[in-house]
């Protein structure tokens, strides 16, 4: 097998036994990447000089009997995370030379831990989109089928999994942007609690729903990266002071007894039937586990993408206000006046998707309409909490889709905002109650493209639904299916 196809853990496994060099495999890598980037457009910036660098220390580290899971392992990062003198774009116009003087917490965690960072992933534009259509870069392809899109908005850093352009990579999930385009592009792919993985260094896009996550080849490795980046951070005022465990060692492959909820909101007659031979699949091979099934309700899942797109979008238009070509990013010329300057920078900076987010938000924060729309939909927000707490009183864990649909072909739905916000229907509900939630393969379209399965954990539940993702992967070959590129 060559090295750009190996797994975090298979290629830790030759690094410490010195088989290969941790430059030999970031070598492979980048050489993949020239190979393949041009079809897909995964990739924002490469940074192999620095990468090589990275990959040299980590192989002196080794040496010395200093290693970790990560020490070596080629990974990438959404364009989302700020990283010290390397440009970071959110995959705006207005970001486009932007070079920041720090790396966030997480981008320091997984170098302390020794991985080898090789780029900065396309994404939606500030991380509004499902589709990676949205990119001032132009979109992402899905490499199982170059004219589908990846999903979004995390869409390079799916995307760089299925090209193993990457052997794990980090992304953001708002309302489902870490999970969707995994079940897209045929990954795994974990939305934490939020709270559980530190936000600073991560441009913000909705503050109270952003929640920082890894992509990944198998759930093995997704544990071993949320283990990496998970804990409390003095520097993000919503981080969560918790023990963080050994996820990896919660893979046991035992569901024998646990109960997962099978909500009746979740099944619905619209199902793609794609998707739902998939699901149906996937619960009887659970009862082959051992696991059980119980159906609940999730009452309030027909308020959620309501709720959501007036919170993410309210919170968005506080956020990107700071962009107005004074501090940072890209500043209009020949304007006559500072509010001109104002003006004319932000009509240039910010593509069609994020000013009509920034007016929905602004509109549901403006005076007379706080009450009615900002206000209720947070009301609503806690009736979603409370339906899951309420849920996990009698389950372990919720199975769901991920998507109601596979991978829809590009400029399907550019056209039509409202069924591009209908693709996180599942995903969305997720975020507002603030848990944790995964994305594993469970099966294929008959065009070819990947179906994933959605595992929803209580709070800080994250090793309760890794260990049946890991169960379900080892009882199911979905995971090793491959894009052929």
């Amino acid at each position: 097998m060559e090295l750009h196809e190996l797994t975090i853990h298979e290629l830790h496994d030759r690094l410490k036994k010195r088989e290969i060099s941790s430059v030999e495999a970031t070598k492979a890598l980048l050489a993949r990447i020239e190979a393949v980037e041009p079809r897909v457009n995964a990739y924002i910036t490469v940074t192999p000089d620095e990468a090589l660098a990275a990959a040299e220390a980590a192989d002196t580290r080794i040496a010395a009997g200093d290693v970790t899971p990560l020490t070596g392992i080629p990974v990438a990062l959404k364009d989302i995370f700020v990283t010290r003198g390397v440009r970071t774009t959110c995959a705006s116009k207005i970001l486009s030379n932007f070079a920041p003087p720090y790396d966030g917490t997480a981008v320091t965690k997984l170098k302390e831990a020794g991985a080898v960072i090789v780029g900065k992933l396309n994404q939606d534009e500030f991380a509004m989109g499902s589709s990676g259509e949205s990119s001032a870069f132009g979109p992402t392809r899905n490499p199982w089928n170059l004219e589908c899109i990846p999903g979004g908005s995390s869409s390079g850093s799916a995307a760089a999994i299925a090209a193993r352009t990457a052997t794990a990579t980090l992304g953001t999930d708002t309302g489902g942007s870490i999970r969707q385009p995994a079940s897209h592009c045929g990954c795994v792919g974990l939305r934490p609690t939020y709270g559980r993985v530190s936000r600073y260094g991560v441009i913000a896009y909705a503050s109270s729903l952003d929640q920082v996550g890894p992509l990944t080849r198998d759930v093995t490795d997704c544990a071993l990266m949320l283990g990496a980046v998970a804990g409390h951070d003095p520097l993000d005022s919503t981080s969560v002071d918790v023990p963080v465990p050994d996820y990896a060692k919660a893979l046991t492959g035992e569901v024998k007894g646990m109960k997962l909820g099978l909500p009746k909101e979740y099944y619905i007659p619209g199902l793609d039937p794609d998707v739902k031979k998939a699901m149906d699949a996937a619960i009887e091979t659970y009862r082959g586990l051992g696991a059980e099934f119980v159906e609940i309700s999730l009452p309030h899942t027909d308020y959620a993408v309501a709720t959501y797109y007036l919170i993410a979008t309210a919170e968005a238009s506080s956020n990107l206000a700071r962009y107005e070509g004074v501090r940072f990013g890209h500043r209009a010329e020949g304007a006559a006046n500072l509010l001109e300057m104002f003006r004319k920078s932000r009509a240039e900076g910010f593509g069609d998707e994020v000013k009509r987010r920034i007016m929905l938000g602004t509109y549901a924060l403006s005076s007379g309409y706080y009450d009615a729309y900002y206000l209720k939909a947070q009301k609503v927000r806690t009736l979603i909490m409370q339906d899951f707490l309420k849920a996990f009183e009698t389950v372990d864990a919720i199975l769901t889709p991920v998507a109601p649909t596979p991978a829809f072909r590009l400029g399907e739905k550019t056209s039509d905002p409202l069924q591009m916000y209908l693709s996180d229907i599942f995903t969305i509900p997720v975020n507002l109650a603030g848990t944790c939630g995964i994305s594993v393969p469970a099966g294929m379209s008959a065009a070819g493209l990947p179906i994933g399965l959605q595992l929803i954990g209580r709070p800080f539940g994250e090793e309760t639904i890794l260990r049946a993702a890991h169960a379900f992967e080892q009882a199911t070959e979905w995971h090793r299916h491959k894009a052929q590129l």
